[in-house]
């Protein structure tokens, strides 16, 4: 069967089409990106693809998101792990009795504005496709969250964002902005299971024992990075110098309809909307968040 090839969208104008040519779905040059992505996934639990965005729009990924950087939500917290409420009725070694500072800040989709690069791309359907085929999925959704379906991370001097779990499964970011020093990638891959939390090894690493199970990663701008949020343990060190890390993030799920909790958005956004919380939040597992 011949390959298809797609109208080019000019929300793609700044992906290096020829490195990945995410409008020609089947070709020589598709398959050859999608199997990479899958080989680094099976290996590490994580796939970066490099240049992802063309050399030529960097800075302006760059300086978009310098422009939206104040809207984020600052706002510092003792959370856990989970990102749930304290519950004393937990073992006082479960990891979620470990208190965590949270200090990284976040924009809302709703104050990206939708000319923005990363706005622009979220959405697109090639795009969609493409990491559907990398994590091996038949289809991913957009978020049904209106907030943290797409948002701009922002982790300024001094600040971290410390060890937790994703809402949804599969977590695609790209780096906009590097930092001068710190602000390191740290995970866990698949520390636990849709039927497993594994609280042990998950305190472990808490504790600091983490051993060879922590692996480490520094990202340059432009790079396009997908992670099993949901089942793997992971954090952004401390950033270090007068440069803040922007990342931005776009958050899919196997399953159409996942919105964030009340209490996560909350903490996340300083806010929440009708849709949060309820019968409309979905989940694929039933672990603590």
């Amino acid at each position: 069967m011949q390959p298809s090839v797609l109208a080019v969208p000019q929300a793609l104008e700044p992906v290096d089409l020829d490195r990945y040519p995410l409008h020609e779905p089947g070709s020589d040059g598709w398959d050859a990106a999608v199997r990479t992505a899958r080989d680094h996934l099976a290996a590490d639990g994580c796939a970066v693809l490099p240049g992802f965005v063309r050399a030529a729009w960097r800075d302006r990924l760059r300086r978009e998101g310098e422009e939206i950087a104040p809207r984020a939500h600052h706002e510092s917290q003792v959370v856990n792990v989970y990102n749930t409420e304290p519950d004393p009725d937990l073992p006082a070694e479960h990891p979620a009795r470990v208190p965590l500072e949270r200090g990284n800040a976040f924009v809302a989709r709703d104050r990206i504005p939708d000319d923005q690069v990363i706005h622009r791309l979220y959405p697109v359907p090639a795009f969609r496709a493409f990491l559907a085929a990398c994590v091996g999925v038949p289809e991913l959704h957009e978020l049904a969250d209106p907030l943290a379906g797409l948002c701009l991370n922002v982790v300024g001097e001094g600040r971290s964002h410390p060890w937790h779990f994703d809402t949804n499964e599969i977590a695609i970011s790209l780096l906009t902005r590097a930092p001068e020093a710190g602000g390191v990638f740290e995970y866990c891959p698949d520390i636990r299971s849709d039927g497993a939390e594994n609280t042990a090894d998950v305190a472990a690493v808490l504790a600091g024992d983490g051993g060879d199970r922590v692996r480490r990663l520094e990202l340059r701008a432009g790079e396009l990075q997908l992670f099993r949020g949901r089942y793997s343990l992971h954090r952004v060190t401390e950033v270090r110098g007068g440069t803040a890390r922007h990342t931005a993030i776009f958050s899919y799920s196997a399953r159409p309809g996942v919105v964030g909790s009340a209490v996560r958005t909350r903490q996340l956004f300083g806010r929440t909307l009708p849709e949060h919380g309820g019968q409309r939040s979905v989940r694929v597992d039933g672990l603590m968040d």
